[in-house]
């Protein structure tokens, strides 16, 4: 061990040389040698370590609480308007599911369809508006030209400050999940993205959204006052919409901004998940004869089915382009339709 390193340390042996040396420097004489004094080199004592940073354990116990601080200032905000639709939300979905609606079954037994039912519900759905240019909802949709996204979409989320940090970690994994579903649906690309989107998703509630007046012609362009109306001024019996948008003539969307209720319980939520971006992909309209389908104000169904999917296929099939009418789009959907269900 050397003794540089060593408390303990050892002197160095001295050869024959270094005697001689030793007796030289300390003023050896023919009268007798003096006694010869072997200093020992120095010791350097071991730098001190260096602090240690925090441990993981601790980094996670000071984001725990960083969480657990935005979650009682989320909780503060929560008003007496918005507890209270809270607690009617939650009835609505119970009696829902008590009348056998917000079913979960994606192909069930007991609503089969056919390749003309199929083309019939996407003509419906795809070539009509719910509402007509004057805002004013049609009963049997207004006839429109096919829509859909030609650049990839990527959906961003924003919620309010009563949004605690839970709720926002669920909603992000079940828009995240929808998107992946979507995009193997269509073959178009769709992403979870942070702060870049071009299909806004606002979690707000009610307080927040009648807020929202001067956010949304920056999520979307050229957004028409009355639109933003519709956006701000939600009636109870609505629990969440969606408007696309396409720059000048064009029929290809470049926006689109959704709104979701904050206060929904768990399952109304997460269909509106499903249903505005599913809506916010083209298929624009619902209709009363749609079965099995969230595309239909009846709330028979909670999620996607698979009809649903089928009709995204059709409507991003290549075979198909932005723009076409239904006199254009019909007989290529039925030969689609005949062969995703021969």
């Amino acid at each position: 061990m050397s003794s540089l390193t060593s408390r303990n340390h050892r002197r160095y042996p001295l050869t024959t040389s270094a005697l001689m040396l030793a007796f030289a420097l300390a003023g050896c004489t023919d009268k007798g040698e003096k006694d010869v004094r072997i200093v020992p080199p120095p010791v350097t004592e071991p730098e001190p370590p260096e602090p240690e940073g925090p441990t993981q354990a601790e980094i996670r116990e000071a984001r725990a609480e960083r969480n657990r601080a935005a979650n009682r200032v989320a909780a503060t905000r929560v008003s007496a308007v918005s507890q209270t639709q809270q607690n009617y939300y939650a009835e609505v979905e119970r009696k829902l599911l008590d009348g056998n609606r917000l079913r979960l079954d994606r192909t069930p037994i007991d609503a089969p369809i056919d390749a003309e039912t199929l083309a019939q519900n996407f003509i419906q759905i795809a070539l009509h508006d719910e509402y007509g240019s004057d805002g004013k909802r049609h009963a049997d949709g207004a006839s429109a030209p096919l829509r859909r996204w030609q650049q990839p979409v990527h959906v961003d989320l924003e919620f309010g400050p009563s949004s605690d940090t839970a709720l926002k970690q669920e909603i992000r994994s079940e828009v995240a999940a929808f998107a992946d579903r979507l995009e193997q649906i269509t073959g178009h690309s769709v992403k979870l993205t942070d702060g870049t989107g071009n299909f806004t998703m606002l979690v707000l509630n009610d307080e927040e959204r009648r807020d929202i007046s001067a956010r949304l012609p920056d999520l979307a362009p050229g957004i028409p006052a009355q639109d933003i109306a519709a956006l701000r001024d939600l009636s109870p019996d609505i629990y969440c919409t969606v408007f696309a948008y396409s720059k000048g003539a064009s029929t290809s969307y470049a926006h689109a901004v959704a709104v979701i209720r904050a206060e929904l319980p768990p399952l109304l939520r997460l269909s509106c998940v499903h249903e505005e971006m599913a809506q916010g992909m083209g298929l624009a309209n619902d209709s009363p004869e749609a079965r099995p389908s969230i595309f239909n104000d009846d709330e028979e169904f909670a999620l996607l089915t698979r009809h649903d999917e089928l009709l995204l296929q059709i409507l991003y099939d290549p075979r198909l382009r932005p723009g076409m009418s239904e006199a254009e789009a019909a007989p290529v959907v039925r030969k689609i339709a005949g062969e995703l269900l021969p």
